[in-house]
Order: structure tokens, then sequence, then C-alpha cells
């Protein structure tokens, strides 16, 4: 380890030791800054579509509990046919070869057209069972288009650079501009759909408001990647494979270390997005009161320091082995967690408890993303193992493992999402909560009205409920981001040393090209 501390950070591989033109450092440098702004109004539609559109539903839509269990399938299943679709689009882009490379046409229509259905899928006035229809056509619809653009992003990070100090700086500040997006959206969407400052007097209206600015913001900020990036095109000359399954099948039982990874993943996954799934602002609200900014600052605090670990990453990451880092979170964790319980249940619903559990789950957030971190880098690196076991990269099939898993991962949420609103019957007051919303939206009555008859509504609410909704936010994580933290620590063998022992063989077999 310290030899490879050693090590120059920045080398020419076409020339071991001579230092790396001033071309490639300015490319490199551009890269590093117009890469991750691209993301910024992606992740503004991913978390508007993702983390809002139940909340949406449940706040302007009356349901029985037979249309919750459809809404929450059809989600379910557009989430596994999402899942599924990831290394098929990795698969054809793969394919693709244009004079734009293979990812940047699918970045333009990818974001493009996810823009025009998160418009249309908050902009609905539909009831009912033909809400239903609608909501099944329009989410399958969102599974393909954010899929476009969401695999040729991530897959461009190995054809930006095989270095690896190089691509944890893309990976961290790529997902850090990633963090800034859905923390604005966090902090905004709450703030201005719930409560006395919701715009147009309506959660139904002012969804329609923040759908259209969102739609409008993603391909904006796309404009970055399109035109500011250029990647490594030495593939594009290889020919075409034919678009099977078979390819994708192999690609991940040859490589062992991929399944571990495909596994592991997938439990943090759902231990990072149980909370904003839709339980954390619920219980805050029958908490603490229907108010946006409260929810606002649960998000923005529970995720600021995210922020702080991303941009320190590549620095912790020199300092520390991954295994190491891992070990640090699951740690922080255990402590938010503890934090959280206190708050909960042993302290009044007061702010003072409210800051204590904001704290807390900042700090197992932390560690969470910490784990997403080091997962996605821990991904990516399985590309050179592939390419040193069977002489095939595959980048774009193994990268599109990160998507997948973390759909797979939301559909699993949604399900314990809608099954504990089940168990604690949370429609009884959601119900109740909608049918003030609606009648404001068409003017029935006031907005003085609207907020008198909810808050009522909070006030009925019974502690069985509110500790049934703290009780999930604190075991899920806990429990599925434990068992992610020991199969990583046992079973996972790319660590810095091995994988630079990897990037060597290629090297000597003249199977690495230059960044």
């Amino acid at each position: 380890m310290e030899e490879l501390k050693q090590k120059p950070k920045e080398h020419n591989v076409d020339a071991p030791g001579e230092p790396i033109s001033e071309k490639k450092r300015k490319k490199r440098n551009k890269n590093l800054i117009f890469y991750p702004l691209g993301t910024v109004g992606r992740d503004m539609m991913y978390f508007l579509f993702n983390n809002c559109i139940l909340t949406y539903i449940m706040l302007t839509k009356q349901l029985t509990s037979k249309q919750l269990l459809a809404i929450s399938g059809i989600m379910i299943a557009a989430r596994i046919f999402d899942a599924l679709n990831d290394p098929i689009m990795g698969n054809i882009i793969e394919q693709t070869r244009t004079k734009w490379g293979k990812f940047k046409p699918w970045l333009l229509i990818g974001v493009c057209t996810t823009s025009i259905v998160i418009y249309l899928a908050f902009n609905s006035k539909l009831q009912g069972w033909p809400f239903i229809i609608f909501f099944g056509f329009i989410y399958f619809a969102y599974s393909i288009t954010y899929t476009m653009h969401d695999i040729s992003f991530w897959g461009m990070i190995p054809a930006l650079s095989r270095d690896a100090d190089l691509r944890n700086q893309y990976t961290s500040r790529a997902t850090f501009f990633a963090g800034v997006g859905s923390t604005l959206a966090s902090v905004l969407i709450p703030m201005f759909t719930v409560g006395d400052k919701a715009l147009g007097g309506s959660a139904g209206k002012a969804y329609g408001i923040i759908a259209l600015v969102i739609a409008i913001l993603g391909p904006l900020f796309m404009l970055f990647t399109l035109f500011g990036v250029k990647e490594h095109r030495g593939n594009d000359g290889e020919e075409k494979m034919k678009l099977n399954f078979r390819r994708i099948f192999r690609t991940i039982t040859q490589n062992d270390q991929l399944r571990w990874m495909i596994l592991i993943f997938l439990l943090q996954q759902i231990a990072n997005q149980i909370v904003l799934a839709g339980i954390g602002s619920y219980f805050i609200y029958f908490r603490y009161g229907y108010a946006g900014g409260l929810y606002s600052t649960f998000s923005i605090v529970g995720v600021a320091a995210t922020a702080v670990l991303m941009l320190l990453y590549p620095s912790l990451s020199r300092k520390f082995q991954r295994k190491q880092l891992m070990t640090y979170g699951i740690i922080m964790v255990a402590i938010g967690s503890v934090l959280e319980l206190i708050a909960g249940y042993f302290m009044p619903a007061n702010m003072a408890s409210f800051y204590m559990i904001t704290v807390g789950y900042m700090i197992v957030n932390v560690g969470l993303y910490g784990f997403y971190l080091i997962m996605m880098i821990s991904i990516v690196n399985t590309v050179e193992y592939n390419q040193l076991k069977t002489t095939h990269r595959n980048e774009a099939i193994i990268t599109s493992m990160r998507p997948l898993l973390t759909k797979m991962g939301s559909a699993l949420v949604v399900a314990l999402t809608s099954l504990t609103y089940l168990i604690f019957n949370v429609t009884e007051k959601t119900n109740e909560i909608a049918s003030f919303e609606q009648q404001a939206e068409v003017g029935t009555i006031t907005d003085a009205a609207r907020l008198e008859g909810i808050n009522k509504v909070i006030e009925s609410v019974t502690t069985g409920q509110k500790n049934g909704l703290l009780l999930m936010m604190i075991l899920i994580p806990l429990v599925f981001g434990f068992v992610s933290y020991l199969l990583y620590q046992r079973h996972y063998k790319l660590d810095e040393k091995t994988y630079e022992d990897i990037c060597r063989q290629l090297e000597e077999r003249g199977m690495r090209e230059a960044d």
C-alpha cells in the first residue's frame, strides 16, 4: 500500500514514467467539471418521480385499499421491468455507433422524453380507477425513458478514465452533483406542496407547477455533459455484438465479484431509500405537524453531510482502504439509529426531539452514502476484472447493474412502504387529507379551511401509527445496512492492491488503453 501511495497520480499509460500531456490534462479537467454538472436536473426528476409520486397520489387522490394495492403493484412491476430492462439498454448502448459516440444520443433522447412523462404524471385530474389505468401507462413510460439516459450517463465513467484515482473523482463528483439535484428537490418540493406555502393553494396545483419547472431543468443541465464532455472512444471500432440475453447472463455469471456486488448493493439500496420513499415524510407530518418546511429541514439536514462526504471521498480513499471506510460507515449507522430511537420514543413531540431525530437521520445517511460511494467504485472496478477473465470489458452491461439494482431496491422499498401504510392504516388519514386538498383545488373551501381541517386530521393520528412509522424508519436501514456490510467484508476481493495488480496485468498484455 505504501508503494501505491507514492505512485504518481497522473501518468501516461502509453509511455510509463513520462508526464501526461497538457492536452490530456485539459481534457480531464474539463470532463471533471462538465460531466457531473449534467446530472443535477436528472436527479431532480428522479427525486420528484420516485420519491414523491406516492406522496402526491395519497395527498391528491382518495384511495381504497384495493386501489392502493393496485398502485403499489404497478410500481413494483414497473420497477422490476425497469431493472430487467437496464442490461438490455446497456447492450443497446454497446452496439450504438454514431459520430457523437454511443452514450450521448441516448442521453439526449432519454432526458427529453422523461421530461414529457414527468409533466403528464403530475398534471392529471383523473380520480379512482381511471387514474389507476393512466398511472400504469405513465409509470411504465417513465421506466423506459429514464433508463435511456441513466444507463448512458453512468456508463460513461469507464470510458472517461481507467485510472483508479480519476474514477474516484468522476464518481464522487457526479454523485455530489446528483446529491445537489436531489437535495434541492427534497427541500423545495415538500416546502411548496404541503402546508400554508403550497403553490396555487393546494397540493395538486403545487405538484403540477413543480413538475413543469423540473421537466425544463432536466434537459438544460444535460447540455453540460452533451457539449462539454469527451470520452475515450477507442472501443468504437470493435465489431458490434448481437443483442441477446445470453451475453448479459454470461457477463454476470462469469464474474463472481459482480455477482456478490449485485446482492450487496441491492441490500444497501433498500436501506438507503426507505426513509425518503414516504415513511419519513408521513412520520414527520403526523408527529410534528402538516408543514412542508419541517420535512424540508429534515431532508436537507439529513443529507447535507453526505455532500461533504462526496467531496472528501477521493481524499479519504487515498488514505483509507474501502473496507476500513465501510466499518466506519456501519458504526455511524448504529449511532444515528440510537439517536432516532431516543428522540422518537422517549422524548415529547417538540422541536428538540425533531432536531435530534434529524441529526440521527443525518448520521445514518452519512454511513449509508459512504456505502453507496464505495459500492459504485466496486461495481465499476469489476470491468477490468471481467476483461482479465474473459478479454471483454462489457462496461455498459456491468455499469448498468447500478441503476438496475437501484430500481430493484426501489421496487422492494415500495412493497415495504405500502405494507407499512396498510399495517398502520395510514391511508385512513391520508384520504381525509386528500379530501380537503381536492376541495381547495376546485375552490369549494378556502385555504384557511383546508389547513384547519387537515390539522384536525393530524391531531387524530394515534400513537401506535406514529411509533409504527418510526420503527420502520429505524430498523430497515439498520438491518439491511448491516447485512450488506458483512457480505462486502467477507466476499468482495477487489481491494485496492488487487485492482492495481489486475490493471498491471492488463497493461502488460496490451489490453489497457490510454485514458
